[in-house]
C-alpha cells in the first residue's frame, strides 16, 4: 500500500520535474540583437557595447566566489584569449556580477589571468541577459546577434563554444 502512494505521488510531481529543467531565467535568445549598455573598461574610462560592432564579442558573467566560474576561467584563458587576444576582430569581456573593482583587480592577478575582467556592481549587465545563474557566455557576431549562449560550465558545452569561436574567427 505505501508502495503504490509513493508512485502515485511520484507521478504527480513528474510534471513539475520538467517545467524545472526548462530556463525560464534567459531573458535573450539566439538571433537576438545585443541588448544596449555601458560599461567601464578601466577605471573611470566609460565604452558601449555598440563601439564593439563589426567584432565577434564574447561576454563571460560570472563572480568570483562560484566554483563553475572558477573551473571555467582557466579554460578560457587558454582555449580562448591566449590564442585570439591579438585578433582585432575579436572583444572579449568578463563582467563580475555584484562585484567591484576592489575585489576583481586582486582575483584577476591572484589567477594569473590576461583578459578584462570587469565590474558589473548593481548586475545592470548581468540584467540584460538573466534574472539568475552562472556563469553564462554570450557569443554576438559580427553584425551584433546573439549566436551563443549557455549557463553553467560543462567540458562539451565550453568545446562547442570554443569551436564556434575558432570558426568564426578564421
Amino acid at each position: 500500500m505505501k508502495m503504490s502512494r509513493f508512485v502515485v505521488l511520484l507521478l504527480m510531481l513528474l510534471p513539475f520535474a520538467s517545467i524545472a529543467q526548462q530556463d525560464s531565467s534567459t531573458l535573450t535568445k539566439i538571433g537576438d540583437s545585443i541588448p544596449q549598455f555601458s560599461f567601464e573598461i578601466e577605471r573611470g574610462k566609460k565604452v558601449n557595447i555598440s563601439d564593439y560592432k563589426g567584432k565577434l564579442i564574447l561576454i563571460n558573467l560570472f563572480a568570483t566566489w562560484c566554483p563553475p566560474c572558477n573551473a571555467e576561467l582557466p579554460e578560457v584563458q587558454k582555449q580562448i584569449w591566449d590564442k585570439h587576444s591579438s585578433n582585432s576582430n575579436f572583444a572579449f569581456f568578463v563582467f563580475g556580477r555584484e562585484e567591484g573593482w576592489d575585489k576583481l583587480e586582486p582575483f584577476k592577478k591572484a589567477k594569473g589571468f590576461t583578459f578584462p575582467i570587469l565590474p558589473d556592481l548593481d548586475r545592470s549587465i548581468f540584467k540584460q541577459f538573466a534574472t539568475q545563474s552562472i556563469p553564462r557566455n554570450i557569443l554576438i557576431d559580427q553584425n551584433g546577434k546573439i549566436i551563443y549562449q549557455s549557463i553553467g560550465y560543462t567540458e562539451k558545452e565550453f568545446a562547442q563554444m570554443v569551436a564556434l569561436i575558432n570558426k568564426n574567427l578564421e
